[in-house]
């Protein structure tokens, strides 16, 4: 395949770290500049990378390389690592002091190690800090906002080498933090936020009974366990779909830790045999590959539910998590009396959650929720998928009728509502059936619902952030969409679609190319995108690579109309409309 050539890419946030005067203090003191060094990283620097979720990519003599997946964290890092050095250092001359460049940008992966312009644009913009300062882009400047303690004055343009067109920086300094430079200590110790508390990715239990057709059982069982935990506030829970991108792998659990984000993993297997079921599990410290908690449950199916209640019972006795009288009021629900009702849900779902989704499988859900029902009339999460699958209908128009697809499954989600008003997933469904229908209050409210009742739930995330988007209010969807990518990286270029609409609406256009270039890079198909990323060039007055991109655009949909797509977007404000107009005008593109 073509697409296995492509180099490894993604958009990091990359920061670079150099000793002010190096060179000068090893020829004073060798030994004692390199014992500085050392304590400095092991006090200072590396557990500031580790708390801000960081990886050192390379240490080059003085100079420290260190990427990661977010922004808010990378700049947080610095800050912190400079607030640190300032408490200790009584002078520029005694002790380490560092200059640090922040940047976001597409970065290439090479093993281990990193190259690329982001990390280009970052060396070059290390040695433009001051002297125990920070020095960022306009890029980062803009994705931050106003989420970090710290305000960054305007360094002006600076030319870059090998970029060509002068970039704007920005700079910060302890010596003008807007913290009391009395309280450097204090602000030292509080600069970093507090670890993020309890995380876990549950992997896709393996099927072992022998039969695959079984499959879907095992899988099921497995999404109802990550549901259950969701619906902890305490807990940061992986959704669905990144886990499952693990499934029929064998991989190292610290690994998944790493590339999750997560201090701990479940795994576990499920054998089914006639009307018995044998459930292992097992809860891995994923920094160091310790076993945490282990069991086996021998059940007859009909106790499935309680199984799957104390699998989450102990995972939260395990990790210490603290429940709330409604969280635990919540595990005490059972969905359907009824064990084949329930077996044709866990079909269900497999037919829709699978990779190849289509019209066939679209159908045999379709059969096997209805037949659900048929068996227990008030199941409301059979309700609740169907509406899930009538909204894929109306995506991809399989039935060739839209409309009534999209109308089918809101009467399912408000029926899944009826039968149990604490389906945060119905809410969530609800809520993307009502952005169709350009009903943004209703959306907004849906989603908060489904939120409040199960506060990992990725949907209701996402959809959310786009409502925001399209209601006007951009900047207030850029830290909700961030967080959706946390729950959910394996959806990463789907999600960055809608960051890059929002700093496009938000005015941000040197972000908006960035992420708009990647989600192009991992979505070459893609249209809207690339008219989006156009009108973002647009703005930047970079016309000759506006029109290449339209270009690429009108190759893969020679029948596009911007005028046509955008008008199907639920936008609240044509000043957003305009904005976005505004840009592919200013390139002297046509439509």
């Amino acid at each position: 395949m073509a697409g296995d050539d492509k180099p490894n890419r993604r958009l990091a946030a990359i920061l670079v770290a150099d000793v002010v005067g190096y060179s000068r203090m090893m020829g004073a003191d060798e030994a004692g500049t390199l014992a500085a060094l050392k304590h400095h990283r092991e006090t200072v620097f590396d557990p500031a990378v580790v708390r801000h979720r960081g990886r050192v990519v390379k240490l080059i003599g003085d100079g420290t390389i260190v990427e990661f997946g977010s922004v808010v964290d990378a700049v947080n890092c610095a800050l912190a690592v400079q607030r640190a050095i300032k408490a200790e250092v009584k002078s520029d001359n005694d002790g380490i002091v560092l200059r640090i460049g922040v940047n976001l940008g597409d970065v290439i992966i090479d093993g281990n190690d990193i190259y690329g312009d982001g990390v280009n644009v970052a060396a070059r913009l290390e040695p433009l800090a001051d002297p125990g300062g920070i020095c960022v882009s306009t890029i980062v400047h803009e994705s931050v906002g106003n989420r970090i303690e710290a305000v960054f004055s305007d360094g002006g343009e600076a030319a870059v080498k090998n970029i060509s067109r002068p970039i704007r920086i920005w700079k910060w300094h302890p010596d003008g933090d807007s913290r009391s430079t009395q309280g450097c200590q204090q602000a030292a110790a509080t600069a970093s936020p507090e670890t993020e508390g309890p995380s876990i990715a549950v992997l896709p239990f393996a099927n072992i009974s022998g039969d695959p057709e079984q499959e879907y059982f095992s899988d099921g069982i497995t999404e109802d366990i990550i549901t259950d935990l969701s619906k902890i506030a305490g807990l940061l829970v992986i959704a669905r779909n990144s886990s499952f991108a693990y499934k029929g792998k064998n991989p190292d659990i610290r690994a998944v830790g790493r590339e999750l984000g997560v201090r701990s993993v479940l795994e576990g297997s499920i054998r089914r045999v006639d009307k018995r079921v044998r459930i292992t599990a097992q809860l891995i410290n994923a920094a160091n590959g310790a076993n945490l908690w282990a069991e086996r449950y021998d059940r007859d199916l009909t106790d499935i539910f309680a199984v799957q209640d104390e699998v989450t019972r102990h995972i939260v006795d395990a990790l210490k998590v603290k429940l709330t009288p409604s969280e635990a009021a919540k595990f005490a629900d059972v969905p359907t009396d009824s064990v084949e009702a329930h077996d044709l849900v866990l079909r269900g779902r497999e037919f829709l959650f699978g990779s190849n989704k289509n019209r066939e499988t679209f159908e045999q859900a379709v059969r096997c929720l209805t037949r659900a029902l048929q068996l227990d009339p008030n199941y409301a999460q059979a309700h609740a998928l169907l509406a899930w699958a009538h909204q894929f209908d109306y995506q991809n128009h399989w039935s060739g009728d839209p409309d009534n697809a999209l109308l089918r499954s809101g009467q399912h989600a408000d029926l899944a509502i009826s039968k149990d008003p604490k389906d945060a997933f119905a809410h969530a469904i609800a809520a993307l059936v009502a952005i169709w229908q350009r009903n943004l209050d209703r959306t907004a409210s849906e989603a908060n619902l489904a939120l409040s009742l199960n506060p990992n739930l990725a949907l209701a995330y996402s959809t959310l952030g786009a409502v925001h988007i399209y209601s006007g209010r951009p900047l207030e969807a850029i830290p909700i969409i961030e967080h959706v990518m946390r729950l959910d990286p394996a959806y990463y270029q789907q999600y960055l679609h809608f960051l890059g609409m929002a700093h496009l609406t938000a005015g941000h256009y040197e972000t908006a190319v960035a992420l708009l270039k990647q989600r192009v890079f991992l979505v070459p198909q893609t249209d809207f995108s690339r008219a989006l990323l156009a009108s973002a060039l647009g703005h930047l007055g970079e016309l000759d690579e506006a029109r290449r991109i339209w270009g690429e655009l009108k190759e893969i949909n020679p029948r596009y109309s911007f005028a046509e797509h955008i008008g199907r977007q639920p936008f609240r404000s044509q000043e957003d409309v305009k904005r976005i107009a505004d840009g592919l005008a200013k390139a002297r593109l046509p439509d």
